[in-house]
């Protein structure tokens, strides 16, 4: 599948310190690695509606991983799928009458659209779960073969041969190394917890003749009326989610990938039972770190679909908002918060846009090699935009206090820093 086109990435003098980053499964902030080359999955959407807040705000802080990596002489490895078959989508389409296909294309366009806009670097692969059916398939087989994973008989009226994973047994196939997977090894949660998760996010416990309430799909087998693929030996169905993305990471990125990444509510059941798969799959973690982004909500209420209160991007820049400042307004607020999108932030942030604009054309000789360094120091900092934010400001405003013409060169290196690292065109 084709990914958006990237704009081209200013480079600047020096380089990046060592990146700091809160890793969810340790619990606490790490320093990252610097061997030259990093690798990163950050899971995508399903596309069955527009791009809201909380997607933009969670590819917005993995784009400035991507940027910090790529400003500290990394060569950076980018992988993002989409789900482009799964229950929600089917739902939308018989909804709305619309083919899910269609439904799904129209959906991925106006994604891909919104990411161009708001200057998100794209991916080096964009993979389609329909794409990855493929390999996908051998994957669950190796796993039925070794005793992870088991069928379940069909009941009330469903069919026979749904494939679950089997927790479990995995847990006990690789208690005895030291880095393997165990069910809350990447949550830190309690079963209770998990449980209590679970069917919230897409799991269903209560299905009859599961081994575990919590063990995870693996592979869905053809119902009427929904779409299905050849599955060798497994039947005609198609794929449960988390396996979907670790096939994918292990296709087209290292074992161990540097980072995993996504929104806070995918830390379980989504990353917890990829990194199982992935450990089952090939004796080896998933990923070394794990990172999340907190959840955007409207007014100081939950942001979601069935409230009807999401803030679409497409609907922003139709109203001829400027993406840069939709951008700045996600940046004002340190990525691992939950935040809520309101009218008076965004007006800060358009304000703000404005006065960094203006300042340029003022830009105090000599200031902007300081500006780089405490940007820098910020977002290695684990990616501390709001302090990154913070430093602009103050620039900014010593800019249009001075009342001196302005420094070409140090307005140019200024805006080159603010592009390249916080990925907002001035």
């Amino acid at each position: 599948m084709k990914s958006w086109i990237s704009r081209p990435v200013p480079q600047l003098p020096g380089s990046m310190p060592a990146l700091r980053l809160f890793d969810t499964a340790k619990g606490s902030v790490v320093t990252l690695g610097a061997a030259g080359e990093q690798s990163m999955y950050v899971c995508g959407i399903t596309p069955y509606d527009a791009t809201h807040m909380g997607h933009a705000a969670s590819y917005v802080a993995f784009d400035l991983l991507n940027r910090a990596w790529r400003d500290g002489r990394q060569q950076v490895s980018y992988v993002q799928n989409v789900t482009d078959v799964d229950d929600p989508l089917l739902e939308r389409a018989t909804a709305t009458g619309v083919d899910w296909r269609d439904l799904a294309a129209s959906q991925i366009r106006l994604f891909q659209t919104d990411m161009e806009a708001l200057n998100v670097l794209a991916p080096d692969h964009y993979v389609g779960a329909v794409e990855a059916i493929p390999l996908i398939v051998p994957a669950i087989e190796r796993l039925v073969e070794r005793g992870l994973a088991y069928r379940v008989a069909g009941t009330a009226g469903e069919p026979d041969g749904d494939v679950y994973y089997d927790v479990e047994a995995a847990g006990k196939h690789s208690a005895e190394a030291t880095d393997a997977w165990t069910l809350g090894a990447v949550s830190g949660l309690s079963d209770a917890e998990m449980l209590g998760l679970f069917a919230e996010r897409g799991g269903d416990p209560g299905r009859a003749g599961k081994r575990q309430a919590l063990d995870p799909l693996l592979w869905r087998v053809a119902r009427e009326g929904e779409p299905y693929w050849p599955g060798d030996g497994l039947g005609e169905g198609r794929p449960g989610w988390h396996i979907e993305c670790t096939v994918i990471a292990q296709k087209y990125l290292p074992a161990p990938f540097t980072v995993q990444g996504g929104g806070s509510d995918l830390i379980f059941p989504h990353h917890e039972m990829g990194a199982g798969h992935a450990y089952s799959l090939t004796g080896v973690p998933l990923a070394q770190h794990f990172a999340h982004a907190g959840m955007v909500g409207l007014d100081g209420e939950k942001m979601s679909k069935s409230k009807g209160n999401l803030v679409l991007v497409s609907k922003l820049r139709a109203a001829g908002e400027d993406p840069a400042a939709i951008r700045l307004a996600i940046l004002a607020h340190h990525y691992r918060s939950d935040w809520s999108w309101t009218e008076a932030g965004f007006a800060q942030a358009k304000e703000r846009l404005r006065t960094w604009r203006a300042a340029l054309d003022a830009a105090p000789e000599g200031s902007a090699a300081g500006l780089v360094s405490r940007l820098r120091a910020e977002l290695s900092n684990d990616l501390n935009a709001p302090g990154a934010v913070a430093a602009m400001d103050e620039w900014a405003a010593a800019a249009l206090q001075g009342g001196q013409a302005g420094s070409a060169p140090d307005a140019a290196l200024a805006a080159d820093a603010i592009n390249a690292l916080l990925g907002v065109e001035l």
